[in-house]
C-alpha cells in the first residue's frame, strides 16, 4: 500500500525571472539543512523525497496538485512577493479558502487548499513563506538583499518542518 510522504513543500516561480524564483533557493536550501538530496539546478519540474520530506518546484500553482496536497500532514508553499506585505519575510499558517484571480494562470495556495478540502475533503495543516523579491529582469541570479532572504526563509522553514517531524507542530495564527 502506498502512503504519502506525510510533509510536503511546494515552491514555484520563474527561474528566469530573477528573484521571482527564490523558491527554488528557499527549496535547495531547506533540503540541504535536512540532509535531503537536492538537484543542483532547477528544472522544469523539481521534485526530492526522502519518506519524510517531500519537495516539489514548478512554474505555478495547478489544480493537480491538489490530490496530493489531500495527503498530507501539513503543506509549505513558498514563493516571491513584490512588497505587497509589509515584512520582508513572512511565514504565516493559512486556510483553505477559494480566491479568484484577475489571471487565469495564477492560483494561490489558499485556492490549492480548498480544492483538496472541495475534492477529497481534507485540507492539512498549510504555511505560506512569502519572501520579498526586489529584482525581476531576465536573470537566474538572485538579487543581493533576496539572496539574503532565502537563506534566512530556509532556516525558519527548517525549524518549521523539524517540530511537524517532532510531532510538535506550533500553534500559529495567520
Amino acid at each position: 500500500m502506498y502512503t504519502p510522504t506525510p510533509l510536503l513543500v511546494i515552491g514555484y516561480g520563474n527561474m528566469d525571472r530573477q528573484d521571482d524564483g527564490v523558491a527554488w533557493h528557499v527549496l535547495a536550501s531547506t533540503a540541504q539543512n535536512l540532509k535531503i538530496e537536492f538537484p543542483p539546478e532547477p528544472g522544469e519540474a523539481v521534485c526530492a523525497d526522502n519518506g519524510q520530506v517531500e519537495f516539489i518546484f514548478q512554474l505555478q500553482l495547478t489544480p493537480e496538485l491538489a490530490e496530493t496536497i489531500a495527503q498530507r500532514k501539513a503543506v509549505f508553499f513558498v514563493d516571491a512577493h513584490t512588497g505587497n506585505i509589509p515584512e520582508e519575510l513572512q511565514i504565516v499558517k493559512i486556510s483553505a479558502g477559494f480566491q479568484k484571480s484577475p489571471f487565469t494562470h495564477h492560483m494561490t495556495p489558499e485556492t490549492a487548499l480548498s480544492m483538496a478540502e472541495m475534492i477529497y475533503h481534507r485540507a492539512p495543516d498549510a504555511y505560506l513563506c512569502s519572501v520579498r523579491g526586489y529584482e525581476f529582469l531576465f536573470s537566474t541570479k538572485l538579487s543581493e538583499r533576496t539572496a539574503a532572504l532565502a537563506q534566512e526563509a530556509a532556516s525558519q522553514l527548517t525549524g518549521l518542518i523539524k517540530r511537524y517531524l517532532e510531532d510538535t507542530p506550533p500553534h500559529a495564527s495567520g
